[in-house]
């Protein structure tokens, strides 16, 4: 269970970090309430999962499923540009997310 906490608490962080870039800075409401719920529930079952879980791999899968998965949705929903070296960074935070977890 505290594996399935932690991959939904990673999702809810992208709704976070997505919904706080469509709030222009907190001046639309809608984008800026979403942004709130999602980053309560995100924080909430990072919690749970850190009952069981060691804290630096809770934090580190948590933290690289929203660096990663933020980065995606940039590129493929909002227009953001692809290169060489911002695909070889979401690489290596993959690599070390596998690498923590196996370890």
């Amino acid at each position: 269970m505290p594996w399935i906490f932690l991959l939904f608490a990673g999702l809810l962080e992208i709704v976070w970090a997505v919904a706080m870039k469509q709030s222009a800075g907190f001046t639309r409401l809608w984008p800026t309430a979403i942004m709130g719920v999602s980053m309560i529930g995100s924080f909430g079952l990072l919690a749970l999962a850190m009952r069981t879980l060691p804290l630096g791999t809770a934090y580190v899968i948590w933290t690289g499923i929203g660096a990663v998965g933020a980065f995606l949705v940039g590129v493929m929903l909002l227009g953001e540009t692809v290169n060489p070296g911002r695909i070889i960074a979401a690489v290596l935070i993959v690599t070390g997310l596998v690498t923590m977890k196996l370890a």
